[in-house]
C-alpha cells in the first residue's frame, strides 16, 4: 500500500513531469512526432524529399550566382539546414536552404568574398540564436506588409535584371542596379547568340511547364488508370522543371563540347566532395596585410542587423501561410533557434532561410503538395545534395549559365506583385506611402530601402498614437470619447480638442470624457488630464470622466494629483 505522503507527492510529481516534457517537447519539436512515426509516413516523406531536391540542386547553383559567389557555395548551403531543421523546425512543410532574397543580400554586404559571406552566416545565426533565447520574435511584428511587398517586388525586378547578362552572354558588368542597367543597354551589341537563343528557349519551357502545372486537374481514384498516369508523369515533369531544364541544357552544351565548339558560358570546374569542417574566419589574409576581425564586422555593418532580420521574417511568412492551410501552430521565437543554430553549425554556407518570396514559395509548395508529413523529409533533400556534392561535381561544367539565369528568372518573376498597388489603393492610401519608400530605395542599396520601409511605418504608427480619434456628440454637453487608448504623444492633441470644443469658447462648456475604449494611461497623460482639470475649475465649468475601466481608475487613484482624490476607489466604483 502506498501512505498518504507518497501519494500526494506522486500526485504532485505527475503534473510537474508532464510540464517539464512538453517544454523539452517545444525546444525540441522533433520529439511530438518521432515517437508516432510509421511506414506510411517515411514513403510519403522519402516521395516529397526526393522531388524537393530534384528542385534544390539546380536552385542551389543559380543562388550562388545572384550572391556572386562560386557555385559550390549553393550546394555547401543547401543540406546543413534539412538536418538542423529536422530537430529544430516547427513546420513539416518548410525547407531550409539558400533563397533568391538571401543571395541577393549576402551579394550586398560579403563583397563577392565567400570569407566574408561565410562570417556573415555565423554571426547571423549567432544573433538569430540570442533573439530565440530572449523569446524576441515579436519584433518581427513591427515590419509592415506593405515594407515586406515593397522589399520582395524590388527585389525580385534587381535580381531578375542581374541575370540578363548571362541570359545575354554579357561579362564584366557593375552589380551595382543603375549602373547595371546603363551597361546592359549600352553593351546590348555584344550579346552572344548562342546564350540569348538557349536562354529564351530555357525561360520559354520554364514558364509552359509551369502554367501547365497550374492547370493539371486533381487525380480522382474513378479515372481511368491511364489518365491518372497520364496526369502524374504531368506533374512530376511540372514539378521538376528546373532539374529538367538544367539537364536538357547541359546536354545541349556537351554535345557542343564534343563537336569542338562551344557557344554558350559554362559554369565551369566546381569542387567535388564537402567543405573542410572548420572554424569560421576571423580574419582574412590579403596580398600585403591582414583584415582583423574587428575591420570585418566593421565592413559588414547593417548587413547584421538585416541579413538575421529579413531570413526570419522570410521563414516565418511562409511557415505561417502553410501552417494555416493545415491547421498547426508556428512559434516565431523556436524558428528563431533553429535557423541560428542552423547558421551556426556549418561555416562554409551561404545565409540559409525558406526558399522564395513572402508567399507560397516553390520548394515549401512542392514538398507540401507532395504530401509530406514531417520535417523528415528534408533529410532526404540534404542528402540528395551531398550525393551530388560527391558524385555529380565534374557535370556541373557543362550547365550554360543561361540556363540557370533562366531558372532564377522564373523563381523569382512571382515575387513582384503589382497588384499590392491596387488593394492598397483601395484599403488604405497612406500604406502606399512606406511601400513605395521601400521599393524605390531598395534600388539604390538594399538596406536602405529596408530601414527607410521600417521608419516610415514607424512613424505612421506613432501618428495615429499620437492623433487618436476622438468622437464628438451633444447630449446638453459635451461628450468627448477617444477611440482608443491614450499615450503621452496624445496628451497635446487631447489638449488642443477641450480648447477648441469647450473653453475657447464663450461661454465655456462642460464636457463628459467618455472612457470606454481607453484600456492604458501613461503617468504623462494622467499628468495632463489633472492640469485640464484644473483649467476647466478655473473656467467655472466641470470635465467630468465616464466609463472608466477598473484598471485605468486605478492608475488615476494612484497616481495621488489634484482633482482624482475626490474620485471613488476601485472597490466604491465596482459596487
Amino acid at each position: 500500500t502506498m501512505s498518504p505522503e507518497t501519494a500526494a507527492g506522486d500526485s504532485s510529481g505527475a503534473p510537474a513531469r508532464c510540464c517539464s516534457y512538453h517544454t523539452v517537447q517545444r525546444r525540441l519539436p522533433v520529439l511530438r512526432w518521432l515517437p508516432q512515426y510509421s511506414l506510411w509516413w517515411l514513403q510519403l516523406d522519402l516521395l516529397a524529399g526526393v522531388t524537393v531536391g530534384l528542385t534544390v540542386v539546380p536552385q542551389a547553383l543559380a543562388y550562388a550566382e545572384v550572391a556572386a559567389l562560386p557555385v559550390q557555395y549553393g550546394l555547401y548551403s543547401s543540406f546543413m539546414g534539412c538536418f538542423v531543421y529536422c530537430l529544430l523546425g516547427t513546420s513539416k512543410d518548410v525547407t531550409l536552404g539558400p533563397t533568391a532574397i538571401m543571395s541577393l543580400l549576402v551579394s550586398s554586404y560579403a563583397f563577392h568574398d565567400p570569407a566574408y559571406a561565410i562570417l556573415l552566416t555565423f554571426l547571423s545565426g549567432c544573433i538569430q540564436l540570442a533573439m530565440g533565447l530572449l523569446h524576441l520574435g515579436f519584433l518581427l511584428d513591427f515590419v509592415s506588409c506593405p515594407v515586406i511587398k515593397g522589399f520582395t517586388s524590388a527585389a525580385s525586378v534587381i535580381i531578375s535584371f542581374n541575370q540578363v547578362k548571362n541570359i545575354l552572354g554579357l561579362h564584366n558588368i557593375p552589380r551595382q542596379f543603375f549602373l547595371q542597367v546603363y551597361h546592359t543597354f549600352q553593351r546590348i551589341g555584344e550579346t552572344r547568340a548562342g546564350d540569348a537563343l538557349l536562354g529564351l528557349v530555357c525561360l520559354a519551357v520554364l514558364v509552359g511547364l509551369r502554367a501547365m502545372k497550374g492547370h493539371i486537374a486533381r487525380i480522382h481514384r474513378v479515372e481511368l488508370l491511364s489518365v491518372r498516369i497520364s496526369r502524374l508523369i504531368v506533374w512530376a515533369t511540372a514539378t521538376a522543371r528546373n532539374a529538367l531544364v538544367v539537364l536538357f541544357a547541359g546536354l545541349v552544351a556537351y554535345s557542343f563540347q564534343v563537336m569542338g565548339s562551344q557557344p554558350f558560358t559554362l559554369t565551369g570546374e566546381t569542387p567535388q566532395g564537402l567543405p573542410p569542417f572548420q572554424l569560421p574566419p576571423f580574419s582574412k589574409a590579403e596580398a600585403n596585410s591582414t583584415v582583423p576581425f574587428s575591420e570585418m564586422v566593421q565592413d559588414l555593418g547593417a548587413g547584421l542587423a538585416v541579413v538575421p532580420l529579413m531570413g526570419l521574417l522570410e521563414t516565418v511568412a511562409i511557415a505561417k501561410a502553410f501552417a494555416s492551410q493545415n491547421n498547426y501552430r508556428i512559434d516565431p521565437n523556436q524558428e528563431l533557434l533553429a535557423m541560428g543554430k542552423t547558421g551556426r553549425s556549418w561555416p562554409s554556407c551561404l545565409r540559409t532561410a525558406c526558399n522564395g518570396a513572402f508567399g507560397l514559395c516553390s520548394r515549401t509548395a512542392v514538398n507540401a503538395q507532395t504530401g509530406v508529413c514531417t520535417p523528415a523529409g528534408g533529410l532526404i533533400t540534404g542528402t540528395l545534395v551531398l550525393l551530388s556534392l560527391a558524385y555529380l561535381t565534374s557535370l556541373f561544367y557543362y550547365i550554360p549559365k543561361a540556363a540557370l539565369a533562366a531558372v532564377i528568372i522564373c523563381a523569382v518573376a512571382p515575387m513582384f506583385d503589382a497588384r499590392i498597388f491596387r488593394t492598397l489603393w483601395r484599403v488604405k492610401r497612406l500604406d502606399l506611402v512606406p511601400l513605395c519608400v521601400t521599393f524605390l530605395l531598395c534600388f539604390w542599396e538594399v538596406q536602405y530601402g529596408i530601414v527607410a520601409g521600417i521608419l516610415v511605418s514607424g512613424v505612421l504608427l506613432l501618428y495615429t498614437i499620437a492623433r487618436p480619434r476622438i468622437k464628438l456628440s451633444e447630449e446638453g454637453v459635451l461628450l468627448m470619447q477617444p477611440a482608443s487608448s491614450l499615450h503621452f504623444p496624445a496628451v497635446e492633441s487631447l489638449r488642443d480638442a477641450m480648447h477648441r470644443w469647450a473653453l475657447a469658447v464663450s461661454p465655456p462648456r462642460c464636457v463628459i470624457l467618455d472612457c470606454t475604449y481607453v484600456s492604458s494611461l501613461d503617468y504623462t497623460v494622467v499628468m495632463g488630464l489633472a492640469d485640464l482639470l484644473q483649467e476647466f475649475q478655473k473656467r467655472g465649468v466641470t470635465l467630468t470622466f465616464s466609463g472608466l475601466q477598473g484598471h485605468v481608475l486605478q492608475v488615476l487613484l494612484s497616481a495621488d494629483l489634484e482633482g482624482f482624490q475626490h474620485f471613488p476607489s476601485v472597490e466604491e466604483a465596482g459596487k
